[in-house]
């Protein structure tokens, strides 16, 4: 008697047990710092094959098939909405090559190793050949965090894997139309030209229907409450109609549809970005669960050395062959492109478009379609944790790893933060100042610290700032409304935790509060920029204090009474600015960077010159640890 009959869960039951161990599995990759897909995975086997708990197509029935469509119909109009062409910038000529070269040869030389290493029929490895196109940005961009690669070949795998994501999904539509083209009672002629009117049919809709929605939310015909419910509605007609239409045209729709959207340059783009970003985390998450759940245990059972050789396929031969052939004459380094070619982790769309076109191929009687299912999840599997432990190794191995701690990231040149950089520096923490007004970069500079002149916000910054570098935020400019802007638009990306500002004059009245979910986390017991700044006139310096057994926290409050503390640096490198110095803490490691006034550095200073004085083997009073 099976297990999933015995427990009996309904559809409600099933959903909640799904969203639960799907999101679930996500938070805790966050709280880990591992991949998000691998623990997806494995939640879905563990409540799936290996206990029994969750049979989604027992729980589930006719409805599975349809719901697993429309979760990666959205994927994929996420993939498309996120592909803006205008953020390429230096990356431009190599991601061209990795697409228009890499695509096809990569589909070809994966649909070579599925047949001659997995043993797949034709018919099977031409739609999972085309999937295999897609390398994931899901999976791409936690990957690159950890690795800390420079600039260039982490901006050419992260967009390969943007782009790639919706040209794998079409490559699989198209083989599939073929396919089924080819099973049936059609001449070749007319097989053609069903699949070109496919082609175009979908592409065009997608076009129109991106392009009406764009123009209505251009011209203020849908209010901005609506919009979010207006396009997700539109996305999900879009697909039943173009699918209902035309077989398995919708996918290619909606990816088209969302390129254009996500091009259209809309003031609403990043409320339409967050709900495809909090949609897509969902949807992701139901779907690995779903369909890790439905694997059968005698399919993994399956799985011979023909599954191995496959894998090795991939990995050793098919990856690299077409970025090396690819990247031929585009000027990178020999370093960077071996770093490119062995580095192809695949994500979320290889799961999802192939649990689903294997099922399709299933159905219409290609005999090893259900076998396309377990060939991604041990593909996704093995490159995942392979290219998780070896990427960053084989980054500072080739030279190509930036080993900067994470720090500082100021935006606002003034004489505060100009000093404030100067003892980061000191303490070999990477910190970089940006101004829109070159005026206030000129004191930072001439004392050599890094900058960036132009908005933090603007395209150019993106092209030319690597947030990655930095872990945290300041914004400290001489406008507070500057200051805000900066930091509520930038808290999503680098946590809301991590991103700070200084106090707004007048910020501790009621009347000038502002909700909590604009600007950042305030520091320095409510002094403003001003009085930063007044405090370096009257002659107070920078002063960093390590913190040890021998001389505790307490002890600097006793030897420096009068000292404002501005930023604690914890012993694993972690910045934290000081928001009440009565409350602040730092373990042994720390370091306290802190203000002084010329009265406690010249009583430091006789301090020092008696201890120096007296005669050795006496000890003298503890002093601060530089």
């Amino acid at each position: 008697m099976a297990v999933a009959e015995t427990v009996g869960l309904g559809p409600v039951m099933a959903f909640g047990l799904v969203g639960v161990f799907g999101v679930g599995a996500q938070w805790l990759a966050w709280r880990l710092r591992l991949p998000a897909i691998v623990l997806m995975l494995a939640a879905g086997l563990i409540v799936g094959p290996a206990t029994g708990l969750l049979n989604p197509s027992l729980e589930f029935g006719d409805l599975l098939g349809p719901l697993i469509a429309l979760a990666v119909a959205v994927i994929l109009f996420e993939g498309g909405f996120t592909l803006d062409l205008h953020r390429l910038g230096d990356a431009r000529s190599g991601v061209a090559r990795l697409v228009f070269i890499g695509a096809p040869l990569g589909w070809l030389l994966s649909t070579l190793a599925l047949v001659y290493g997995a043993g797949l029929s034709w018919e099977a490895a031409s739609v999972f050949g085309g999937i295999m196109v897609v390398t994931g940005p899901t999976v791409i961009a936690p990957l690159l965090r950890t690795a800390k690669l420079a600039r260039r070949p982490a901006r050419l795998l992260q967009w390969e894997a943007i782009v790639n994501d919706p040209i794998g999904a079409l490559a699989a539509v198209l083989a599939f139309e073929v396919v089924v083209t080819l099973r049936s009672n059609l001449s070749m002629g007319e097989a053609i030209w069903h699949l070109i009117l496919g082609i175009v049919f979908a592409g065009a809709v997608g076009g129109l229907v991106g392009y009406a929605i764009a123009w209505t939310f251009r011209r203020g015909k849908v209010p901005e409450f609506m919009k979010v419910p207006v396009l997700f509605a539109t996305l999900l007609a879009t697909y039943a109609v173009t699918n209902s239409m035309l077989h398995e045209s919708g996918l290619l729709a909606v990816t088209v549809m969302g390129l254009v959207i996500g091009n259209a340059d809309l003031p609403s783009y990043e409320e339409l970005r967050r709900f495809k970003e909090h949609a897509t985390v969902l949807l992701v998450s139901g779907v690995f669960i779903l369909l890790a759940a439905n694997i059968q245990v005698d399919q993994l059972a399956a799985l011979d050395w023909h599954a191995a050789l496959f894998v090795a396929l991939v990995v050793l031969v098919a990856r690299p062959l077409t970025v090396l052939i690819s990247l031929i004459g585009t000027g990178l380094a020999r370093n960077e492109r071996l770093l490119i070619a062995l580095t192809g982790p695949r994500g979320v769309v290889l799961v999802a478009v192939a649990g689903l076109f294997g099922q399709r191929l299933a159905d219409l009687g290609v005999a090893d379609g259900a076998r396309i299912g377990p060939l991604a999840f041990v593909l996704v599997l093995v490159t995942v944790i392979v290219h998780g432990f070896t990427l960053a190794p084989l980054a500072r191995k080739l030279g190509l790893a930036n080993t900067d701690k994470p720090g500082l990231l100021i935006v606002g040149g003034s004489r505060f933060t100009t000093a404030l950089a100067q003892v980061l520096m000191k303490a070999e923490i990477p910190v970089l100042i940006t101004d829109p007004n070159h005026a206030h970069l000129i004191r930072a500079r001439a004392s050599g610290v890094k900058t960036f002149y132009g908005d933090i916000l603007g395209e150019a910054a993106e092209d030319s700032v690597e947030l990655m570098s930095y872990s945290t935020l300041l914004a400290a400019t001489d406008n507070d409304a500057y200051n805000t802007l900066v930091a509520t638009d930038l808290a999503p990306e680098l946590g809301r935790d991590k991103v700070w500002q200084v106090p707004r004059l007048k910020d501790d009245r009621e009347r000038h509060a502002l909700p909590t979910q604009l600007g950042g986390r305030r520091f320095g017991a409510g002094r403003t920029l001003e009085g930063w700044e007044t405090l370096l006139a009257e002659g107070w310096v920078f002063r960093t204090t390590r913190i040890t057994e021998e001389y505790a926290l307490s002890d600097w409050r006793k030897k420096r009474p009068d000292a404002a503390p501005v930023l604690v640096v914890s012993a694993k490198g972690e910045l934290r600015f000081v928001t009440d110095p009565e409350a602040m803490k730092a373990e042994t490691g720390a370091r306290i960077f802190s203000l002084l006034p010329a009265k406690t550095l010249e009583e430091e200073s006789v301090a020092r010159a008696k201890d120096a004085e007296k005669p050795s083997g006496q000890p003298g009073p503890a002093a601060p640890i530089p």
